[in-house]
């Protein structure tokens, strides 16, 4: 069931994204007078539609693939190379007979349309939702590392302060790792055992840090607020663990990787417990499942860390919808530099649908369906109007070209490009869904 609401949910998202893409296409061709010959959300392979209807000269349908869509304009070479059209003499409603500034708008008008449709988004999840969140400088007894993060510097308990010689900016501390690796940090500020200490982040270990799940998780003592009736256990709710067979420890990270060594085994455990009101310790004793757990409930993170909110008007909405699509198409264009960047081997992370899949939560959830499609709508745009021909930024620059020069590529020229540009796409599609195998069936 998690899996079917992934992929509707996925195929919804791209469905939106693309009927919104291919609409800036349509709106822009028919402003000037372009012909658009079909208008289709989903592929309809092999000519088979689920259903079609005309309007004026306009084919609108719903293909039987589920995935993407197109806007078929005529006298344009696109990727359905239909060079049988543009042999014959160009006509008056054709995409080719119109200035350049107009064809430029036309093949713009799809990457303009995902940027507004991520900007709308935003708006309205700040209006509906607003903001929460918990700041990186509530989280008071700093963060616990995996071993990568111990490997590069990292110590249990630091508290991160700022990044390259700038102040980690205020938000959600989930934000802190992401930054980290897309703003290339050099060196990373912290307090360490109530003095400063500096990290250097190795370049070359990007591509582990891009897939490190769980680098830093934010440190809480470890609390007891329930015990099960099958338990068997000296422990109590209200205990605090403060020692581990006399070794001194406090914090939720030390005994997850202590009782995970100890599995199995009958530990002494020192508590701080509650006696009259005054909180006394005491040694108790405390068997580990072989699945190296005391079998007990305790605190989270939400039991310590305040939650801050905040509230907007549909007025201050407006702008705090554009700081959030400024701030996500920076990340993003940074996350582009690193895959493109060989030093890094951050194209090892990149993704086919399946990875974008597995970004939806296995609930329906709105706030997270509209997080992950409004950042899809940035995507879709930066990746389209990048210069690479077959996509929209291809035609662009010879659009440019054109208008720098006043002289028009030939129809060779830019089918040749549309080929390229086509191999090139598909050769990047054939390494997302190779990551993803390799990814979740084969690592």
């Amino acid at each position: 069931m998690e899996i079917f609401i992934k992929v509707l949910q996925l195929i919804l998202a791209l469905s939106i994204l693309v009927f919104v893409h291919e609409l800036g296409h349509y709106f822009t061709a028919r402003m000037f007078g372009v012909r658009v010959e079909k208008f289709y959300l989903f592929f309809d392979a092999w000519g088979f539609s689920f259903f079609k209807f005309k309007i004026g000269d306009t084919t609108f349908g719903l293909g039987w693939i589920p995935f993407g869509g197109y806007c078929k304009i005529s006298g344009m070479i696109d990727e359905s190379m239909d060079k049988e059209q543009m042999k014959k003499p160009p006509q008056p409603w054709e995409f080719r007979t119109k200035p350049a500034w107009q064809r430029l708008i036309v093949m713009v008008g799809g990457v303009f349309m995902n940027l507004l449709a991520a900007i709308v988004i935003y708006i309205g999840m700040s209006w509906h939702w607003g903001d929460e969140y918990i700041d990186n400088s509530d989280i008071r007894w700093g963060y616990s590392f995996n071993d990568l993060g111990h490997e590069i510097g990292f110590r249990d308990g630091d508290r991160v302060v700022s990044f390259d010689g700038e102040p980690v900016p205020e938000g959600h501390y989930g934000r802190i790792f992401a930054d980290m690796i897309v703003g290339q940090v050099k060196e990373v500020r912290v307090i360490r055992d109530g003095a400063p200490a500096t990290v250097s982040i190795p370049e070359d270990r990007t591509a582990e840090l891009l897939n490190s799940a769980g680098f830093m998780t934010p440190r809480i003592p470890f609390v007891i607020v329930g015990i099960p009736s099958e338990t068997s256990t000296e422990l109590a709710v209200g205990d605090s663990l403060v020692a581990f067979n006399g070794v001194p420890m406090a914090f939720h990270d030390q005994y997850v990787r202590a009782l995970s060594a100890a599995a199995g085994t009958v530990a002494d455990v020192t508590v701080m417990r509650d006696s009259a009101g005054v909180m006394v310790p005491r040694v108790v004793s405390a068997p580990i499942s072989p699945e190296g757990q005391f079998g007990v409930h305790v605190k989270t993170g939400l039991d310590y860390f305040p939650i801050r909110t905040r509230d907007y008007t549909f007025a201050e909405a407006i702008p705090a919808g554009f700081r959030r699509a400024g701030a996500e198409i920076s990340s993003y264009w940074q996350q582009l530099k690193l895959i493109v960047s060989p030093k890094t081997e951050a194209y090892k992370s990149v993704g086919s649908l399946i990875t974008i899949g597995s970004i939806f939560p296995g609930t329906w959830e709105w706030f997270r369906f509209w997080t992950v499609t409004a950042f899809l709508s940035i995507i879709l745009a930066i990746m389209n109007i990048l210069p690479i021909p077959a996509l929209d930024g291809g035609h662009v620059v010879f659009l440019l070209w054109e208008v720098v020069t006043r002289r028009r590529p030939s129809d060779k020229v830019l089918e040749g490009a549309q080929m390229v540009g086509m191999i090139l796409l598909l050769g990047l599609m054939a390494l997302a869904f190779w990551n993803d195998i390799y990814r979740f069936f084969i690592k």
